[in-house]
């Protein structure tokens, strides 16, 4: 049976002296060194570094020593020096010697308390605290309803998976445990380039796909890059918090742009942005798509002002009833859009994969801002990925989540109109993988709490608002992870709650 003492990881176990011996040895020699009583006897030292050892927990009751032979070695100083030092701390209670066995910590001293720290906050940038003060991006770590936005990991491909892993590190093995490009692995961003060529008539090659750990992170990216303090940023009213924290940390001012059953509707009296930000083939969160008028009138805008556009197509891959638009940025001409993807909800979340491809005027700034966020991603994901692409698993894996999710979608609208008629009006959506659906007014709060109670989550639209007189009481239900079971279930628990008032959602 082995101890573990959680400051150095020491194991306490006189069968494995060996392995204890030189984590020991440095951590005494440290403290020997650092002894406050430098003028002293070596004796005086040798006392007042294990003392001081067995004060901070460093050596606790029951622990094995080393011999005096091993110690004076260890702080080089004599014999007979070392044997003066533990005589001395076992006439006064600290150390226990048995003879033929060795010497033993006797007594057990309680670590001193943690120093009380100072507010972080006094000390952090006006950039920083603008970080903190947007209370960052969280996502749930359990697909719980309706949570909102997480793929059904039961189905995806597990053994092929590991199939691949194990084939790639066979074959590349070595390699991909290097540095690798802070662009990203060339086949990936090869696939990539082809993939939302095919599927979103993206119009790019691989040298413009820049390989990330997030969407989020593309984001931040644009932000850092694009925007000084100041600048004004178009964003979707409702829209995505997880950009509006994005630009606001870069010190942007933020305008939302109302969205209606076209998308973004900005008119003549909103100051002219540096950048746009859009979810435009399904907006998030009341999954409209953007009408090719106003696709059009923004790319035209983004031309004669010189501005930017952030075209974020977080879950494309879903598309439920008809065909989807095509991708913004396969219209633009003057290289003005930057297009957005990411891999979390088409494979799984911890793959930590998205992509950015920018105008080919940025990719040499975006690839050295890059570099020195975080390097690059793993190579041995996105050699995986990549193969996973490549062999055509992507795209078969794609249809079938799409038909599942479909499936799942229809239930809900089926059990919510059966069961929370008189609760809920759901918007209509084409895709995606969660479904937007209104409240009563003024009741969203009072509601959630319920449901929560209920052991349901519900995540709140009133929140994804900036304009107070513009907030509406709604809710986004994710449906994705869930088996036509769970959503009952779920609904199910929905029935009991209370609404405060008879109206009907707004």
């Amino acid at each position: 049976m082995m101890t573990i003492v959680p400051d150095f990881g020491l194991i306490i176990d006189t069968h494995f002296i060996w392995l204890v011996r030189p984590i020991m040895s440095q951590v005494l020699l440290t403290l020997f060194q650092q002894a406050e009583n430098v003028t002293g006897t070596l004796r005086e030292r040798v006392c007042n570094t294990l003392r001081k050892a067995i004060h901070g927990g460093t050596l606790s009751a029951g622990q094995r020593l080393p011999s005096s032979r091993v110690l004076a070695a260890d702080l080089s100083v004599s014999r007979v020096t070392a044997e003066a030092a533990y005589s001395q701390l076992e006439a006064e209670g600290y150390l226990q010697r048995r003879v033929g066995q060795g010497t033993y910590v006797a007594i057990q001293i309680s670590k001193p308390a943690a120093i009380r720290k100072s507010s972080g906050q006094l000390r952090l940038s006006q950039r920083g605290l603008a970080i903190v003060q947007t209370g960052g991006c969280r996502d749930p770590q359990q697909p719980l309803p309706f949570a909102a936005g997480s793929p059904d990991l039961r189905a995806f491909p597990l053994k092929l998976w590991q199939q691949l892993t194990a084939q790639r590190l066979r074959l590349q093995g070595e390699k991909l445990l290097r540095y690798g490009d802070p662009q990203g692995y060339l086949p990936l961003r090869e696939a990539i380039a082809g993939y939302v060529g095919q599927t979103r008539g993206v119009n790019c090659d691989a040298e413009q796909v820049i390989v990330l750990t997030s969407s989020q992170q593309a984001l931040q990216l644009i932000a850092t890059l694009l925007i000084d303090n100041g600048d004004a940023v178009w964003v979707e009213e409702p829209g995505y918090n997880g950009a509006r924290n994005a630009f606001t940390s870069a010190g942007a001012k933020l305008v939302p742009v109302t969205v209606d059953e076209h998308g973004l509707r900005p008119d003549d009296s909103l100051p002219t942005p540096r950048l746009v930000y859009l979810t435009p083939s399904h907006q998030y969160p009341t999954g409209v798509a953007l009408s090719l008028e106003r696709r059009l009138a923004l790319l035209e805008q983004a031309r004669r002002s010189h501005s930017w556009i952030i075209e974020d197509d977080y879950d494309s891959e879903f598309h439920y009833d008809g065909q989807p638009m095509p991708a913004v940025q396969g219209l633009d001409r003057h290289g003005t859009v930057l297009y957005v993807g990411t891999f979390s909800k088409a494979l799984f979340p911890s793959l930590r994969l998205a992509y950015l491809i920018v105008p080919p005027a940025l990719i040499a700034a975006f690839t050295t801002a890059r570099s020195v966020y975080d390097g690059h991603c793993a190579q041995l994901a996105q050699a995986v990925t990549a193969e996973f692409m490549l062999q055509g698993h992507f795209a078969a894996h794609i249809r079938y989540m799409r038909q599942l999710y479909r499936s799942r979608r229809n239930w809900l609208l089926t059990e919510l109109a059966q069961h929370l008629q008189h609760l809920v009006t759901p918007l209509h959506s084409d895709g995606g993988l969660q479904l937007g659906v209104w409240l009563p007014v003024g009741q969203e709060a009072e509601l959630t709490r319920q449901a929560q109670q209920l052991g349901v989550v519900t995540p709140g639209l009133s929140a994804l608002y900036q304009n107070a007189n513009a907030r509406r009481d709604g809710w986004l239900l994710g449906f994705s992870a869930l088996t036509p079971r769970e959503i009952t279930l779920a609904v199910e628990r929905l029935r009991r709650i209370n609404a405060v008032a008879a109206s009907r959602p707004a």
